[in-house]
């Protein structure tokens, strides 16, 4: 079984900075997976925000770009998303998503609220 785990999430300024972490444990071959942040409001669709792959290239969202810097530590078995200059439209549950070849796994998200 694996389980994601997100921390780091809460309330800030908008402005201010974040830094997301999720560790996986478990039966997952942490360094191969592609891991992936997520980002969700209510009555919306799931949003992709940062991909970073086994080789450590990443991508993202045109939204965070320039703000948000996705990173990993494979000793950790731990993905990071740095959020710096946030906005209240970044007020969302971010989740961890960690893909091995034929699995995908899911974290149980983390509230991130940007508001004065």
């Amino acid at each position: 079984q694996v389980q994601l785990e997100e921390s780091g999430g809460g309330l800030v300024q908008p402005g201010g900075s974040l830094r997301l972490s999720c560790t996986a444990s478990g039966n997952i071959f942490f360094s191969i997976s592609n891991m992936y942040w997520f980002r969700q409001v209510p009555g919306k669709q799931r949003e992709l925000v940062a991909t970073i792959t086994s080789g450590s290239s990443t991508n993202y969202a045109d939204s965070v770009k320039g703000r948000f810097t996705i990173s990993r530590d494979n000793a950790k078995n731990t993905v990071y998303l740095q959020m710096n200059s946030l906005k209240p439209e970044d007020t969302a549950v971010y989740y961890c998503n960690a893909k091995e070849p034929g699995r995908s796994y899911w974290g149980q998200g983390t509230q991130v609220t940007v508001s004065s």
